[in-house]
């Protein structure tokens, strides 16, 4: 099959674009045919070696983790899934070898959910692992709760814009950080836009003089001292980006594949609650463009790529 692939840890220029062995079917997963997959920026830090320290790399690595497509072999023990039926997965392995930047992928049963009716090839590939963190913190490590003000940097990117949909959700009043050009759409999704740099602190006081509930981090850095000044009482502080929260009272969280928070996230797009902004989509043979547009880190939204069958039966 054709895949995007590395043979070593570096820059976008180790990706390479040819044939790769099919991947094998274990008892557990399904072969899943791949109508499109979405770049995060933890593919570029996976592929950089800063994952190492946690994840074996199995060369050749096949990058990516999320996927929409359609299953065409089950695995001998699985019952959950048919051929034909059309799913998304988180398809994170405790290492890096068969990632879903391919024409298929082997995806076990448990990174997977059936596709919401609603959405597009692109859109569908864009919620799994941005949906699950969102949900994931929200819900598990933050907990927010109906009346509280949640606090959401990056709020027009991946991740936060999918936050800010379901924050309103859970009934939470958000701020978020974005630049002067994506005000709009924050406000959009239902948020209160606040724009990053100097002054910030002063920004949100204006709008929650007493503070802030919780904080969603997802950029690091000096804006977790900002973070940290600007919790109220009791307030709580969980960052996806940096680990350095902890020293700030906070906690430090990373996705975990879940069938269940995924299926629960495909329902609430069907009942739009939920929806996926793609900014920008890539052919297969092109995804190295992806990931560089990505590593620029000014995305709204997300970034996709897709397999193109127009010559062949789904």
């Amino acid at each position: 099959m054709k895949a995007i692939s590395y043979s070593r840890y570096g820059g976008p220029d180790v990706l390479e674009f040819g044939e790769v062995r099919d991947p094998k079917v274990g008892p557990d997963s399904v072969l899943v045919k791949v109508r499109a997959a979405a770049v995060n920026p933890v593919d570029w830090k996976a592929r950089e070696g800063y994952l190492d320290s946690v994840l074996d790399a199995v060369f050749p690595v096949i990058p990516g983790w999320d996927v929409a497509g359609v299953v065409v072999q089950p695995g001998v023990a699985v019952t959950e899934y048919a051929v034909g039926d059309e799913v998304i997965g988180y398809v994170r392995e405790d290492f890096l070898s068969r990632g879903t930047f391919a024409e298929y992928v082997a995806a076990p049963v448990r990174t997977l959910a059936r596709k919401p009716r609603n959405l597009s090839w692109e859109e569908a590939a864009g919620l799994p692992l941005v949906g699950l963190t969102a949900y994931q913190v929200l819900t598990k490590a933050l907990r927010v709760k109906r009346g509280e003000t949640l606090l959401v940097h990056a709020a027009a990117g991946g991740v936060g814009s999918i936050a800010v949909q379901l924050a309103r959700h859970l009934g939470a009043r958000v701020i978020g950080t974005a630049s002067e050009t994506n005000h709009d759409f924050v406000r959009s999704l239902g948020g209160e836009p606040v724009t990053y740099g100097e002054g910030l602190s002063e920004r949100v006081r204006g709008l929650a003089p007493e503070g802030v509930d919780a904080v969603f981090d997802t950029i690091g850095g000096d804006t977790l001292k900002v973070s940290a000044q600007l919790l109220a009482p009791e307030g709580r502080l969980v960052s996806i980006a940096d680990g350095d929260v902890v020293g700030y009272g906070g906690s430090y969280f990373f996705v975990r594949p879940d069938t269940e928070d995924l299926t629960r996230l495909a329902e609430l797009t069907e009942q739009g609650v939920v929806s996926v902004n793609v900014s920008e989509t890539f052919p297969l043979e092109r995804a190295v463009d992806a990931y560089r547009l990505n590593q620029e880190g000014r995305t709204r939204g997300k970034i996709v790529v897709t397999v193109d069958w127009s010559d062949e039966e789904t």
